[in-house]
């Protein structure tokens, strides 16, 4: 496999630990891999571009970012990548202001608890803590007008909270979906081709473990979302890329959320790996990916 000169040049930004080293003291590898995500977000994201107002908020003590380009406007409620054990909403910072501003939209960015400290079901219940929060209180914001996404396990959380939202009568008027965590059993062609990009099997099994420990428990449809009926899903935008180990799950979501009756739009970009959507420093397609996003939602919701 030839890697794209630009998937080259990110992975040498923030090189990942060896097997031995993740090994020797998991606990450690992953303390680090969180200060090294965060350390690496000025060289990956680039310089912040302005919003009308950005606000830290609280929403029923989940800690949350809003981005508010005008008020009274729709809203779009996000929650950023990470293995749900990385990550904050610092690294999506710059992608929720460009969404903001070419979309026209609000984004509530989610901090929710990470695992092993928190596993699940606390990521999911934050993210639709979140939700029911920003719903009840309208903040000045079109909240009859609500899209959720996500990209990566924020993907995996923002669909399962969009089917709990559908199963409780409050269904999300669009979801979009980057690169989204969709099957436990990490069963598709796509992990034995393309582990060289970054994102690899061992490491999905490692942030499964630390999400869900017991196994038992990843048959759950708020686990799988494969194993819930996907009828009266919201409509979708699904990304995917073309050197990610996801790639093949994620767009298996999309012929299945079509064939449940859900208008789907999947989009893989080629010659990019996993994470690139927020990296507008270091990918041409980031900027790209974002716009598309961004008229996607203007088109759902303005």
């Amino acid at each position: 496999m030839t890697l794209h000169p630009q998937v080259v040049a990110a992975l040498a930004v923030r090189p990942r630990p060896a097997a031995e080293v993740i090994d020797a003291d998991p606990l450690a590898a992953l303390v680090a891999g969180r200060a090294a995500m965060l350390a690496a977000v000025p060289a990956e994201c680039g310089p912040p571009s302005p919003v009308a107002s950005v606000s830290d908020v609280d929403a029923d003590g989940v800690p949350c970012r809003l981005y508010v380009p005008a008020p009274g406007v729709p809203v779009l409620v996000y929650a950023h990548g990470g293995g749900w054990a990385m990550g904050n909403v610092d690294i999506v910072d710059a992608f929720c202001r460009r969404v903001a501003d070419r979309s026209g939209c609000a984004v509530l960015s989610v901090d929710y608890r990470l695992a092993p400290e928190h596993p699940y079901p606390a990521p999911v219940d934050d993210v639709e803590t979140a939700l029911n929060w920003l719903r009840r209180e309208g903040l000045g914001l079109d909240v009859g007008r609500v899209a959720i996404g996500g990209d990566s396990a924020g993907g995996h959380l923002a669909t399962v909270v969009a089917r709990r939202q559908r199963d409780a009568g409050r269904p999300l008027a669009h979801q979009v979906l980057i690169y989204p965590v969709i099957d436990p059993a990490m069963s598709s062609d796509s992990y034995r081709d393309l582990g060289g990009a970054g994102l690899d099997r061992a490491t999905m099994a490692r942030f499964w473990d630390l999400f869900v420990p017991d196994p038992a428990d990843r048959v759950a449809p708020d686990v799988a979302p494969l194993a819930a009926p996907l009828a009266g899903m919201p409509p979708t935008l699904l990304i995917t890329a073309e050197y990610d180990v996801l790639r093949d799950e994620g767009e298996r979501y999309g012929v299945e959320l079509l064939a449940a009756g859900v208008p789907v739009v999947t989009v893989r970009y080629q010659g990019v790996n996993h994470g690139f959507v927020r990296k507008l420093a270091l990918f041409d397609a980031a900027a790209v990916a974002a716009d598309q996003i961004a008229a996607a939602l203007r088109a759902a919701l303005v």
